[in-house]
């Protein structure tokens, strides 16, 4: 890479330009390298909808974040986990302990989308 080419500095610029939000980061630190449902990630992450929305869409456009339609509901995952390295590298070299906040599988039992359904089917099978 020439540090020179103003092309390849505008890519790296603009994709930490769309991670940059401290709500973006919250929302991929959520989602780490699984697919996670949008109900998820506001129960998880305690944002309205709205303000929810506006971020995974931004991030999507990017090129950040993929989705899989499952008929209503829309579970998201990130495009190359590679992302979730340069978060973790960062906070590393600030000496800061990230937590993704996921490990609260009782959201599950909550959630009538199909995927925790199916969880909830073989963790927690119904009598």
């Amino acid at each position: 890479m020439n540090i020179k080419d103003e092309s390849t500095i505008h890519q790296i610029s603009q994709l930490l330009k769309e991670i940059g939000a401290p709500a973006r980061i919250r929302i991929l630190l959520a989602v780490g390298r699984d697919e996670v449902c949008v109900c998820h990630l506001g129960a998880i992450l305690g944002m309205r909808q709205a303000y929810l929305s506006q971020h995974l869409m931004a991030l999507r456009l990017a090129g950040v974040l993929v989705t899989n339609r499952d008929g209503r509901f829309i579970n998201y995952r990130i495009a190359n986990p590679k992302i979730l390295e340069v978060i973790k590298i960062t906070a590393n070299s600030l000496n800061i302990s990230l937590d993704d906040g996921r490990e609260n599988n009782s959201l599950k039992k909550q959630c009538l989308c199909p995927k925790c359904r199916r969880f909830d089917e073989v963790v927690f099978p119904i009598p």
